[in-house]
């Protein structure tokens, strides 16, 4: 059965598929979404795990959300809202009396000095450090990167960032060069001496990141975390109401009202290329859809080595995606909980400001590196990194009067576990293990967990295609980021076939909610159909 004609068909209705479909469809193009699951969103969907309780079930918090892509696809008049959170995260002790990081740095010093008067005096320098790297990349976050070896084009992107970069004296430039370079281990170190602090901090630097905090280039996931401005203020973190599916849902309530056609249940079994050229879908049906165009929302490595004939790759950008790394260690569980967790250093099950916030079980450097190596060893962390975080807390939309809903996202679990075991043998083992971890720091919290739904690395590749379960569809590794996302003289979106594209995390600027691939894909396809190039 072949379909009707189209402009272009997107492949995949996450949030980045969705963004670059409603851009290409407010230019008056006609397109077509199709998405393998019954719901559009990928990573960022709001379901419900048990009766009366909704939670977003991969992504979990919104900050890198682009406000240019907010305003152009009008998502707050299709129902995305942001609820703010009162602090900024919250780090519980076994032992101590754990630490509440406020949202403003001026606080965040005050409460700092309680416990380490040299790191008060250091936290606002390292706080505007990070902040100037960040506002100097953001300017890239919505721009094409130049393809390395590339045209005239490449080289004046490559001249325009050259001159952004040359306004940055030279602290700042030793700064961008470190925090892309350094070891989050090692940048830290050199800042603090307060293990709570750093390991805090080091949390978004190793988010979906199977690697030591010691390992080179991890201080680059800081400074990636660091640049969303949802908000309005730059590295904020905060929910979105309904969870994170309120926002896709959003988008494709924009896109359907700027006439796309989205098709649910339409996983996608390869992509139709004619004498070298993309014109369209094969369902895994058996139906057709033709297009001039197809953009694809998917893991390159999943594109080109199951959907992609090889017959049309040249040999070393093939070789490239096949040893594409995916992998980012990341373990998810969502529990739906009777009652607030009751933490031994801030005791209560009454609604206190820390429940409101994300909780961090990464208690030092150390701690995060034993995770590392444990679960290198082993399979999954002895002691993982957990950051929980309750959002039926200010939004009373997700779960029961006087119950909750919370989410768990979870570091270091290897996609691959040793001797030859399978995920789904040693899923409700590790859960356990997961909840034990809480409980150790909340006592109260395993006798709460009404229900809960587990997500290995295997669970999310199978239910959300993620390859090896990775969140950010590759690892952003130097030698995987920027002009060289998803390979070298294909960051530009386009790809070795003819009026094929990428949309997705795999390429600039990578992972996290943020719809900037999307838009970008969009605007280089809009100048190849202004220019005629798609044949």
């Amino acid at each position: 059965m072949e379909n009707k004609d189209f402009d272009v068909v997107v492949v995949g209705a996450g949030h980045n598929g969705l963004t670059c479909a409603g851009y290409l469809a407010a230019a008056g193009h006609s397109v077509k979404v199709v998405e393998r699951r019954h719901v559009v969103g990928g990573a960022a969907v709001t379901e419900e795990i048990h009766p009366g309780f909704r939670c977003s079930i991969a992504s979990f918090v919104v900050g890198m959300l682009e406000p240019k892509v907010i305003e152009d696809l009008e998502l707050r008049k299709y129902g995305f809202e942001i609820i703010s959170r009162s602090a900024g995260a919250f780090a519980p002790q076994i032992d101590g009396p754990g630490f509440l990081m406020p949202r403003t740095v001026e606080a965040s010093v005050a409460a700092i000095r309680e416990f380490s008067p040299r790191d008060a005096d250091q936290y606002a320098a390292f706080d505007a450090e990070i902040t100037k790297v960040a506002g100097a990349v953001k300017q890239m976050v919505l721009e094409t990167p130049p393809n390395l070896g590339g045209g005239v084009r490449d080289a004046l992107r490559a001249l325009t960032i050259g001159n952004r970069m040359r306004k940055l004296d030279n602290a700042a430039t030793q700064a961008l060069i470190n925090q892309f370079t350094m070891s989050i281990g090692h940048y830290l170190d050199n800042w603090f001496e307060s293990d709570i602090l750093k390991g805090m901090l080091a949390f978004p630097a190793l988010t979906g990141v199977f690697l030591s905090p010691y390992a080179t280039g991890t201080a680059y996931g800081l400074l990636h975390h660091a640049w969303g401005m949802t908000s309005g203020k730059q590295g904020k973190w905060d929910y979105a109401r309904g969870g994170m599916g309120s926002i896709t849902q959003a988008m494709a309530r924009s896109a359907e009202a700027r006439g796309v056609d989205i098709q649910l249940n339409a996983g996608v079994k390869e992509v139709l290329v004619e004498e070298g050229v993309a014109r369209g879908v094969v369902l895994e049906d058996g139906s057709t859809i033709r297009a001039r165009a197809v953009v694809s929302n998917l893991n390159p490595k999943l594109l080109f080595t199951r959907l992609v004939d090889p017959e049309y790759q040249p040999a070393a950008f093939h070789k490239r995606m096949q040893t594409w790394r995916c992998g980012s260690g990341s373990f998810r569980m969502n529990v739906a909980l009777s009652e607030l967790p009751d933490f031994l250093c801030r005791p209560g099950t009454n609604q206190q400001e820390h429940h409101t916030c994300s909780t961090f079980i990464c208690p030092s450097l150390q701690y995060c590196e034993d995770a590392y190596l444990s679960a290198s060893r082993d399979g999954w962390s002895a002691k993982p990194i957990i950051n929980m975080s309750i959002p039926s807390t200010v939004d009373d939309s997700l779960a029961p009067a006087g119950a909750h809903i919370a989410t768990l996202f979870c570091q270091h679990f290897d996609p691959n576990l040793p001797n030859g075991k399978s995920w789904d043998d040693v899923k409700e083992e590790v859960a356990d293990h997961v909840i034990d971890t809480v409980n150790s720091y909340a006592p109260n919290f395993k006798k709460s967990v009404i229900a809960r739904q587990i997500l290995t690395p295997l669970d999310l590749e199978r239910e959300f295609s993620l390859t090896d379960g990775d969140i950010f569809h590759g690892a952003q590794h130097l030698d995987q980021i920027f002009s060289l996302r998803p390979a070298a003289g294909y960051a530009d979106y386009r790809t070795p076939i003819k009026n094929l594209y990428m949309c997705g995390a795999g390429t600039h600027p990578g992972g996290g909610v943020s719809g900037a691939p999307g838009h970008n894909a969009a605007h280089e396809m809009l100048r190849d159909f202004k220019s005629r190039k798609l044949a």
